[in-house]
């Protein structure tokens, strides 16, 4: 039996982040993975027909992307990312556009300009959203927890915001960023993103230029390598050795892998398969069937002509569309600019759908591609790829922050990583990533080499922090107020 001083299990972002760390001080690491290449839910191949790279799905990256960058920079890839420099997003209805840019205000003023110059919100729906902010931006932990069980959309009804500020704003942000409707998202999750998105500014996002895997995958592997690391494809897990403490993995063909420390960086319902009953009833791994997935359809579609000079588009999503965003590759990836359009789009939370077929799929996307560049109507598909993903991320739904392992540690030689930890963000790669650092944090601590790996985020810039200590202020005084008052009639009402 072959052993080492740490084996991860899967290849994708919170595993390769762990697996470099861990190699850079000099443990002896072996990564264990289920598919053929690595990369995980990021992974990226070459399409046998143009020779052109293929991801999952065609992602957005955030300069707020941390751990994700930092893991770039130790792999010298961070310079393969095209960031976007003046527009955040532009949402589109129709043929209709609305640009969002961050004006030099103060957060969380900065889409204020943005949001005043779109023609379908009147005053009252902008300002009808002016509580919710407030309230995120003063909101504690637990009070923000406490809000995990209701659904978003419960939430922004009690706080009045209007109907077309809801369908325009938060059905959109709930799709394209929490993967779900906002009838199913957990209240506390969005708005845990949404005083991020506002709570600081001068953030940009971008994109890989190329495929994604391609970003972090090959330079992973060279790195581990040359690091002594051994990288095992193709080989499935099948259960943890246990006894008083994880000792390894057993694998499905071949013999065992004897560890110090065994590193789940697999999904929720992966990492239940491989739990003997002893573990299985521990309490941060109880739960694990209790997470939903979020499936996608990807669609790749290569045109006969250019058909827009835009990097990057979401359609305003209204109940029965398919596509939520487009991105045209030719012009993001290097060399591409003189090409025809190269279309990737996302069908989130595909599961609304039913069943459809390929062909459906592809003939849907250019339909709602072509409301909003008619040429594509015109144009002709010379091939498409629809990639189907059962779980892009563990889905959001009411009670998803309680769900989240508070404990990455939770048995002895057993550590826990990935997306849908607890990291204080949204299931994502910068997710992942952190909960990668944060696993090899626990495996170094043990060896007696503590450091600190994973990068904290500021949730809040002076000035977003001090309208939100204001307004807390303001909420207790009220609180207090409400408090007096009602003793002061209680009072009466004994006389």
């Amino acid at each position: 039996m072959a052993t080492f001083d740490a084996v991860v299990i899967g290849g994708g972002l919170a595993g390769l982040t762990c697996a470099v760390a861990l190699v850079s001080n000099d443990l002896k690491v072996a990564v264990v993975e289920r598919e053929k290449i690595l990369g995980g839910r990021a992974r990226s191949w070459t399409d046998c027909v143009t020779g052109d790279p293929i991801s999952i799905g065609p992602h957005i990256l955030s300069s707020e992307y941390r751990n994700m960058l930092k893991l770039l920079r130790i792999l010298g890839t961070e310079n393969k990312i095209v960031w976007e420099r003046d527009t955040f997003i532009t949402m589109v209805t129709g043929r209709q556009e609305v640009v969002m840019k961050m004006a030099p205000l103060p957060a969380p003023f900065h889409f204020v300009p943005s949001l005043l110059a779109d023609p379908t919100l009147a005053n009252r729906d902008w300002l009808s959203n002016s509580a919710i902010t407030l309230y995120a931006m003063s909101i504690s932990e637990n009070e923000l927890l406490a809000l995990d069980s209701m659904p978003a959309l419960k939430l922004l009804e009690r706080f009045r915001v209007s109907p077309a500020y809801i369908r325009r704003f938060w059905a959109f942000i709930s799709m394209a960023v929490m993967n779900v409707p906002l009838e199913l998202c957990s209240a506390a999750s969005i708005l845990r993103f949404y005083r991020r998105l506002n709570g600081k500014n001068g953030y940009r996002v971008g994109f890989p230029d190329g495929g994604l895997g391609d970003l972090f995958v090959p330079a992973a592997e060279r790195f581990l390598t040359a690091n002594g690391a051994t990288i095992l494809r193709e080989v499935e897990v099948t259960e943890f050795i246990a006894g008083e403490r994880v000792s390894g993995v057993a694998l499905a063909d071949g013999p065992h892998l004897g560890a110090r420390f065994s590193i789940a960086a697999v999904p929720p319902r992966a990492l239940e398969k491989m739990l003997p009953p002893g573990l299985s009833s521990i309490e941060s791994l109880r739960n694990l069937a209790c997470f939903q997935p979020s499936p996608y359809i990807s669609v790749y579609l290569w045109f006969d002509r250019k058909l827009s000079d835009l990097r990057f588009w979401s359609r305003l999503y209204e109940a029965g569309d398919w596509n939520v965003d487009f991105y045209d590759l030719s012009n993001i990836c290097s060399g591409w600019k003189r090409r025809p359009s190269v279309i990737a789009s996302n069908i989130i939370y595909s599961s609304r759908l039913g069943k459809v077929s390929d062909r459906e799929v592809v003939a849907r996307t250019v339909l709602e591609l072509s409301e909003f560049l008619p040429e594509a109507a015109k144009s002709t598909v010379r091939h498409a790829v629809v990639n189907r993903i059962p779980m892009a991320i563990p889905a959001p739904l009411p009670g998803w922050e309680h769900l989240r392992p508070r404990n990455i540690m939770p048995f002895r030689g057993l550590v826990l990583a990935g997306d849908w930890m607890q990291t204080g963000l949204p299931a994502s790669m910068e997710s992942a990533c952190m909960a990668g650092w944060r696993a090899a944090e626990c495996v170094l601590a043990e060896y007696g080499r503590p450091q600190h790996l994973a990068e904290r985020h500021q949730e809040l810039n002076w000035s977003a922090a001090l309208l939100g200590g204001g307004v807390r202020v303001l909420r207790k005084m009220g609180t207090r107020h409400r408090t007096r008052t009602s003793f002061s009639r209680s009072a009466m009402a004994c006389k």
